[in-house]
């Protein structure tokens, strides 16, 4: 089966890509509106994109009925936010900040979630998260009406300690952080179920006599 994306209308094209892209990781986002209001959504389009410098894109879809959404409005006028990652135990308080609520109204207190002060941007980290990144906008692209792509640059990432293995190595206890991450549907997946790949390398094929 064929689909034309400029066919099938905006709620099919993004059941398609959400089906097929997946698991998506959860930005979990926190910004301040100019007068230092605070919100916090979760947003699955998602993910890093580079590491000199770090980068990291944040797809955001429009309200439809306010346009713009407030993390993408705080984010073009305050050009800072922090992304927070989400363990399974947070789930719960997740899916509350993910509720429709009328702008202005603080998410993270409806979801009785403490924040913790950044070093380097204005926004806070939500304080039970075990990952936070600091960001400021590199650029943003406006791909549709109110929809938003922002890219932003990582200054700061902070790790509880009880997830590090060697600090100075930078080594991540990754398997005890319990990412989730988003399925299709209203679906979520666990990062528990994970196997190992090594990259081929062409001397080994060469000398191997797989390749000439």
């Amino acid at each position: 089966m064929r689909f034309d994306l400029d066919d099938v209308g905006a709620q099919n094209a993004y059941k398609l890509l959400a089906a097929t892209v997946m698991p998506r990781p959860i930005a979990w986002v926190v910004t301040l509106d100019r007068e230092g209001t605070i919100n916090a959504a979760p947003f699955s389009f998602f993910n890093v994109m580079g590491s000199a410098p770090p980068t990291v894109a944040l797809g955001i879809l429009a309200d439809p009925e306010r346009g713009f959404k407030d993390t993408a409005r705080n984010i073009l006028d305050t050009e800072e936010f922090v992304v927070n990652l989400v363990p399974e135990r947070l789930v719960g308080a997740m899916n509350v900040t993910a509720v429709d609520a009328p702008r202005g109204v603080d998410e993270l207190a409806l979801a009785n979630l403490a924040t913790s002060p950044s070093s380097r941007v204005r926004p806070p980290r939500i304080a039970e998260s075990p990952v936070n990144f600091e960001c400021v906008l590199l650029s943003s692209v406006q791909t549709g009406p109110a929809q938003l792509v922002a890219i932003g640059r990582v200054l700061v990432v902070h790790i509880d300690d009880d997830y590090l293995l060697d600090v100075e190595r930078a080594y991540v206890d990754t398997p005890k952080l319990d990412l989730v991450a988003r399925s299709y549907g209203s679906g979520y997946v666990r990062s528990r179920d994970t196997f190992n790949l090594e990259r081929p390398k062409w001397s080994d094929w060469v000398a191997e006599g797989r390749v000439k």
